[in-house]
């Protein structure tokens, strides 16, 4: 199970190169990031992605990228 506070600091920390997209288990997005990382665009876009994740709540998060059992 993905942690909602592990995915903002991988997001502000090293979102530039996208360990946050592989850790949600969105590869593609993170191989671009890790791609164009040297334009500095993913770290930007990794700035506005912390954000968008400090301000979802825990149960969005839940719903959004971890697995939904018991329905």
């Amino acid at each position: 199970m993905k942690s909602k506070s592990t995915t903002v600091l991988l997001a502000f920390f090293l979102g530039g190169i996208g360990v946050h997209r592989f850790y949600l288990g969105q590869n593609i997005l993170g191989l671009l990031y890790l791609l164009f990382c040297w334009t500095f665009i993913p770290a930007l876009i990794a700035l506005f992605d912390f954000f968008i994740f400090i301000f979802m709540s825990e149960d969005n998060f839940n719903y959004k990228y971890n697995i939904r059992t018991g329905f």
